[in-house]
C-alpha cells in the first residue's frame, strides 16, 4: 500500500507582523546589491549591515531595544570597504563574523551589555582571499570553525581557537569551482558541503579533503540558493527555469542527475532565499525585493511540497534575519520569526508565525520537540581529525522555578519519585541568558553520569483569581493583535485603491 500525505496542524499557522512600537526605526540599511541577507539575529542581539562613508560598518543592538535607534549609536566599523554579510557564532551569542569587499573576514567580540563605543579592532583578522569575500558560514556542530567564499572562486575553512589575532593560512582550501560560488550550506553534522555555482552546477563536497562527491548535470534549473533538508535526505534549491520563471527544485541526495520536483511560482526578478525548520518541516521562501513570504510543509511523500499560505506586505524586504528556535516566544506558540529589513521605511520589522492554540501557559511538545542547542558537539581539532557528530539537542521547555538536587539511581533501577520529571544533564544558565532551558546530548541516556541529576518540581496550581486575570490579559492581547491586523489590511486596501485610481 502506498503512503499518503496527511494534513497536520501546520495548515493553521498564522502570521503576525509586529506593531509600530515593537519595530526598530531609524536604521540606515545598506543599499548593497549583493545577494545576501545583511542581518543576523540571536536571542540577545540583532546585527545589521548599514550604509556608511569611508569604509564598511554594521550595527549591533539589543533585541529588546525596540523603537527609534539613535543615528549616533555605536557601530562595528573596522572594515576598509563595504560589509557584505554578518553571521553570529551559533555557540557564542557575543561573537560575530563579517565579510567585506576589502578581501578580509573579521571576527568580533561584542561586550556583555552591547556596544557603547565604536569597535574598530577585531578579535580575529582572516587574510587569505585575493578578491572580495561574499559568503561566510559557521560550522553547525564544531566550535571555532568558520567557512568563507570569495570572488577568487575559493572556499576556505578557518580555525579560530589559536592565540594569533591575524590568521593568513586556512586549515582547508576548496579549489574545485571554476566560477563564482553563489551559495553554500552544511548538512546537519558538517560532514558535507553543498554549493551552487555560476556554471549552473550543484556540487556536494567533502570539506576536509575538498573532494567532489556528486555533481549535477541538469540544465533545466539554474540554481542560486541551496539548502540541505537533511532529515528528508533531500536538497532544495531556488533559482530560475529555462523560461526565466522563478522556481524551486528538490533533489535526491543520492542522485543529482535530475531534480525529483521542479515548480515555478512567479516571474519575479529577485533572488529567493529558502529557510527550513527541520523540527516542524516548515519551508519558507522569501524573495529579496519582494513583499511576500510563501511557506510550505515538506514531506518525504509525493508530491513532497504542500503550499500552506503566503504572507503579503506592501513594503518589500531588502534583507532578512531569523531568530534561532531557542529565542522564540513559547507562550504564543511561535514557531518561526523573521526580522524584515524594510528599506523604504528604514526599519526592521519582526514577523512571527504562530500556531493558534489556547495560550494557557501549557508547553506543547508536538510544536517544540528537542532542537539544536547552542553547545558544540565537537572541537575544531576533533572535526579536522575526521570525527562527525550531530548537533547537541536541547529541550525548549522552560525550567520550573523550584529546582532541587537529589541523588538518584540509574534508569534500570526505577525512578525514586514518579511525580517529578527528571531532566538529564541539566545546565546552569547564566543570568544574562535571555531564556532558561535544559539541554541534553544527542546520545542515549546510558551515556549520562547518574550520580547526580536535577529534578524539576511541577509548578504549584494557580488560584482561580490569577487564572481569570491571566485569561483576561490574553483576551485583551488577542483583541489588540486583531485590530493591528485589521489596520494593516485597511492600509493595504487604501494603497491598492490609490494605485488603481492613478491608472
Amino acid at each position: 500500500m502506498s503512503q499518503r500525505y496527511t494534513c497536520t496542524w501546520l495548515r493553521h499557522i498564522t502570521e503576525k507582523a509586529a506593531g509600530k512600537g515593537r519595530c526598530y526605526h531609524g536604521l540606515s540599511i545598506t543599499r548593497s546589491v549583493q545577494d545576501n541577507l545583511f542581518c543576523a539575529v540571536n536571542p540577545r542581539f540583532i546585527a545589521l549591515v548599514t550604509e556608511c562613508t569611508g569604509g564598511g560598518a554594521f550595527i549591533v543592538i539589543s533585541v529588546h531595544q525596540t523603537g527609534r535607534v539613535s543615528p549616533l549609536h555605536a557601530r562595528v566599523c573596522g572594515h576598509s570597504a563595504r560589509v557584505l554579510d554578518v553571521k553570529w557564532d551559533p555557540f557564542n551569542d557575543r561573537r560575530i563574523a563579517s565579510c567585506s569587499e576589502d578581501c578580509t573576514v573579521k571576527v568580533w567580540d561584542i561586550p556583555q551589555n552591547g556596544l557603547k563605543d565604536d569597535v574598530t579592532q577585531p578579535s580575529k583578522d582572516l587574510l587569505g582571499h585575493s578578491r572580495r569575500v561574499a559568503i561566510i558560514e559557521w560550522h553547525p556542530t564544531a566550535r571555532d570553525l568558520l567557512l568563507s567564499s570569495a570572488y577568487d572562486y575559493k572556499v576556505f575553512v578557518w580555525r579560530l581557537d589559536g592565540a594569533a589575532a591575524v590568521i593568513q593560512m586556512p586549515v582547508c582550501v576548496i579549489n574545485t569551482h571554476t566560477q563564482l560560488v553563489l551559495s553554500l550550506t552544511f548538512n546537519h553534522d558538517g560532514s558535507l558541503l553543498a554549493t551552487t555555482c555560476k556554471d549552473q552546477k550543484i556540487r556536494i563536497i567533502e570539506p576536509r579533503t575538498s573532494r567532489v562527491l556528486q555533481e549535477s548535470s541538469s540544465t533545466s534549473h539554474k540554481a542560486y540558493k541551496i539548502l540541505f533538508l537533511w532529515n528528508l535526505n533531500m536538497l532544495l534549491t531556488t533559482g530560475n527555469s529555462s523560461w526565466n520563471q522563478r522556481q524551486f527544485a528538490l533533489w535526491d541526495l543520492e542522485d543529482l542527475s535530475e531534480p525529483i520536483l521542479e515548480e515555478d511560482f512567479d516571474e519575479g526578478s529577485g533572488v529567493v532565499f529558502p529557510f527550513y525548520d527541520p523540527d516542524t518541516q516548515l519551508l519558507f521562501l522569501a524573495g529579496k525585493g519582494d513583499g511576500n513570504i510563501r511557506y510550505y510543509e515538506v514531506s518525504a511523500i509525493k508530491p513532497y511540497m504542500h503550499f500552506l499560505a503566503e504572507y503579503r506586505s506592501q513594503f518589500p524586504q531588502r534583507g532578512l534575519g531569523v531568530m534561532p528556535k531557542r529565542g522564540l516566544n513559547f507562550n504564543i506558540c511561535e514557531v518561526f520569526r523573521f526580522y524584515r529589513l524594510v528599506g523604504v521605511r528604514d526599519l526592521v520589522e519582526p514577523l512571527s508565525f504562530c500556531v493558534p492554540r489556547k495560550q494557557s501557559g501549557v508547553f506543547h511538545e508536538d510544536i517544540y520537540p528537542l532542537t539544536a542547542a547552542n553547545e558544540p558537539a565537537l572541537t575544531a581539532h576533533e572535526w579536522l581529525m575526521g570525527q562527525n557528530k550531530g548537533p547537541m539537542l536541547m529541550s525548549l521547555r522552560p525550567k520550573s522555578k523550584e529546582v532541587q538536587k537529589r541523588i538518584i539511581q540509574p534508569p534500570d533501577a526505577g525512578p525514586q519519585n514518579p511525580e517529578r520529571e527528571v531532566i538529564v544533564n541539566a545546565r546552569d544558565w547564566t543570568k544574562d541568558d535571555t531564556e532558561s532551558h535544559d539541554w541534553i546530548s544527542a546520545g542515549t541516556l546510558s551515556d549520562v553520569d547518574w550520580t547526580e541529576a536535577t529534578f524539576c518540581l511541577p509548578p504549584e496550581p494557580e488560584t482561580e483569581a490569577s487564572q481569570r486575570q491571566e485569561k483576561e490579559i490574553q483576551n485583551q492581547q488577542e483583541k489588540v493583535e486583531q485590530k493591528e491586523h485589521r489596520i494593516q489590511q485597511l492600509e493595504l486596501r487604501i494603497t491598492r485603491h490609490h494605485t488603481r485610481a492613478s491608472f
